[in-house]
């Protein structure tokens, strides 16, 4: 597989501390950033895969109203903003298999010091084939370049056991763990995952 390197606000330009392509079951996904030229292409085919993820993995955790409402309509005013007008430091890596997208993962960095991964999606159907270790490697590689010393952290829903048992096979170590509540009146327990900065030698 292909590894490109970028930050979401410099998205047309490669790092030249890039690795090179990574082995793994299927050269043919390329993990890139997205295209100054495609931001409303890229941010719609990045909302259609975060509705479809969330609809699948929270089936049972949210609401049926909110996840069968304007869910997909809000994902795309999300990530055409990301995209239009990116956080200074951010990223965003998209998988892509041809012209389908297959994943995806966005990191930002948080006044706290710390590196937040704030999505990282698989398109249902396409999860056990290593993708999304896939991804975490490459967003974990990617801020320990370009935000080094920074610990990087997500959160998952408690509820999401098979999320929570992923990062716990990625190496993430539980740091907390508290109640999440979302602005559309719900509150669910959530996990906290770190992956601490490499101490330097």
């Amino acid at each position: 597989m292909e590894i490109t390197h970028a930050v979401a606000n410099d998205a047309d330009t490669e790092s030249d501390t890039a690795p090179g392509p990574a082995p793994g079951p299927d050269a043919r996904t390329r993990v890139h950033p997205p295209a100054h030229a495609d931001v409303d292409a890229d941010a719609d085919a990045v909302a259609e895969l975060h509705t479809a993820s969330w609809r699948t993995a929270y089936a049972d955790l949210f609401p049926a109203h909110y996840l069968n409402g304007p869910l997909l309509e809000e994902r795309r005013a999300v990530w055409r903003g990301r995209l239009a007008d990116p956080v200074p430091g951010a990223a965003l890596f998209l998988a892509r298999e041809a012209d389908t997208l297959l994943g995806f993962v966005y990191l930002e960095p948080r006044p706290d010091g710390r590196v937040l991964i704030d999505n990282l999606h698989a398109r249902p159907g396409e999860t056990g084939r290593g993708l999304g270790g896939r991804l975490l490697a490459h967003a974990l590689a990617w801020s320990a370049t370009t935000h080094p010393g920074k610990d990087v952290y997500l959160e998952v829903l408690q509820g999401n056991t098979r999320a929570v048992a992923f990062y716990e096979r990625q190496g993430g170590r539980r740091t907390d763990s508290r109640i999440c509540h979302f602005d559309e009146g719900f509150s669910l327990p959530e996990f906290e995952y770190t992956w601490p900065a490499a101490v330097p030698k």
